[in-house]
Formats: C-alpha cells, structure tokens, sequence
C-alpha cells in the first residue's frame, strides 16, 4: 500500500482548545492545558502513525492581538510561531468556539486568506451550547466567511466528532514516506515536557493571581533509569510574584510540585525527584535574548 503523510497545523485564538484536542487525538497528553489564555507558547509537534498514513499534528500558540498590555517580546514570539505553522502545511484546523465570533478569529481567518492548504473549521465546545438549535443557523453563516474544505461541530473535551475530523484530515494527506518512526508521538524532549508540566500547574493554581510573567527553566534533568532527578527553575518578575508562588509557609509551591511530579511519574514511567526554586528576573518577557536563552526559539 502507499505511504501517506503531512504536516497539519491547528491554528485558532486563545483558549478555544487546540491542545485539548491535539492530545484527544493521540490519546495521550503532549500539550499542556488550562483556563487560562496563552497556556501554550510554543509550536508542540504531535505525531500519529495509523497504518500507511502518518499525521504530523501542530498544536500552535493563540494568535491574538497585540494590544498595549499585551505586547511584549513574549507576546510577539507566540504569534511568531503561530504564523510559521501555517507554512508548507499540507492541511489547516481552524478551531473556533461555539457561537462566537471576535475580532481576534477575525485575526486568524485573515492570516489564512493566502494559506493554499485546504483549511478545516473545527467549532469547538457545542456540548457547552444551551440552545442546540443556534448551531445550524451559525454553521451556515460560518460557510460565508470562506470556502472551507469542511465545517465540523465538536467537543475536544468529550471526543465528540474528533474521528469524523481526523476522517477529513485523511482524506487530504499527500503520497508521501513517513518523517517520524511509527512510534514516536512527539517531536519535543522529555526536558521540555517536564518544564511544561511544572508551568501548566502554575497557571492552573495560579492563573488569576500570577500574571504571564512566568516562566520555568530546566537546570537538571539527570535520568538513572528507574529514578529521574529533576531541577526546575521558576523565573518570575518580581518580588511579589515570587512570594505569591511559594505561599504561606511554602504551601503554594509545595502542592505545584506534588502535582507536577505526580504528572511526570505517569509520563515518564518512572519516579521522579522533583526540586523547585523560584528567582526573579527582571523583564524576561519582554528582552529577546533572554527568552532565546530559556527556549523560546521558532523551530
């Protein structure tokens, strides 16, 4: 039988559930999720090899806009690589929430008008929607917007409708031999995911207390086999930050590393020695040089 694989990048605003539906579909957790906006920042690469057909998935950071408060380098960098996804992709998902349409999907279907890959509207969370009978009505105003290859309501939570999308991702993958080994579902380090793992129970803790300014930096990652030793660094921007997340007697931070070991355990099949350290560092999220030096490089 013939090889076939492709590049698919899932692209949307902030907080409509891209990585939740990149790890619904490989059955496994790649991307980090939370409530909050920008939880993603980089471009996480996950891959799914079905027999001859190998999709190479590309959970991307929200494109939003750049407004005064949200303008920093860190800003700039995540709608970067958002925008490089979209290059020499071989299909689009573009996620939506529901019944509602703002000014930064407007941002992204705009980023899309020169995209020659066939582009998929995934309308995300309808098993939140109250009043089913608005769906058709809006799907069809969806349909005006742009000659989309497909309109799919879902549920990326719930998988609802996650196979009928992966259906309509199969049917526009190129000829092709597979990048990937049939095995390997990621194209980012055991390193990277523990780092993400220790921010992804920040921003769930802490999401409404600790603003963006947060980031974690990996200083040892030492694996033994049966037992992983872990150092992670959490920068933060100022004292107050830094104090919010260690908490009352160190309770905060306490309970971020239980969680995170926990989640690393699972992950890596193996025990995990997990230490945590805050600093601060001044301005971070806003200096170039200094988040090319904690990661933040396009791939």
């Amino acid at each position: 039988m013939t090889q076939s694989c492709g590049f698919v990048a899932i692209v949307g605003r902030p907080n409509v559930g891209k990585s939740t539906l990149m790890n619904r579909i490989l059955g496994q957790k790649i991307s980090i999720t939370s409530r909050r906006p920008q939880t993603t920042r980089h471009q996480v690469m996950g891959i799914k090899t079905v027999g001859e057909a190998q999709f190479i998935y590309v959970d991307t950071p929200g494109i939003h806009l750049q407004t005064r408060d949200r303008n920093k380098a860190i800003n700039r960098f995540m709608n970067q690589a958002a925008s490089q996804a979209l290059r020499d992709v071989d299909c689009v998902v573009f996620m939506v929430d529901r019944t509602r349409w703002t000014d930064e999907d407007q941002v992204v279907l705009d980023k899309l008008t020169h995209v020659e890959a066939p582009v998929i509207l995934a309308v995300n969370k309808v098993d939140w929607l109250e009043d089913k009978t608005t769906l058709l009505p809006w799907l069809e105003s969806l349909s005006a917007r742009r000659d989309f290859a497909a309109i799919l309501p879902l549920s990326a939570k719930d998988g609802i409708n996650v196979p009928e999308l992966e259906g309509e991702v199969a049917k526009r993958l190129p000829e092709g031999v597979h990048y990937f080994p049939d095995d390997q579902i990621t194209n980012k380090s055991q390193r990277f995911l523990a780092a993400e793992l220790v921010r992804e129970k920040v921003m769930r803790q802490l999401g409404d207390e600790l603003p963006y300014q947060m980031t974690v930096e990996i200083e040892e990652f030492r694996d033994e086999g049966k037992v992983i030793h872990i150092s992670a660094l959490m920068l933060v921007e100022r004292h107050g930050q830094k104090k919010i997340l260690i908490g009352d007697k160190g309770e905060r931070i306490k309970k971020i590393g239980i969680e995170a070991r926990q989640e690393m355990e699972r992950a890596f099949d193996a025990k995990v020695m997990l230490n945590l350290w805050v600093k601060v560092k001044r301005g971070w999220s806003d200096d170039d040089r200094a988040l090319k030096s904690l990661g933040y490089n396009l791939d």
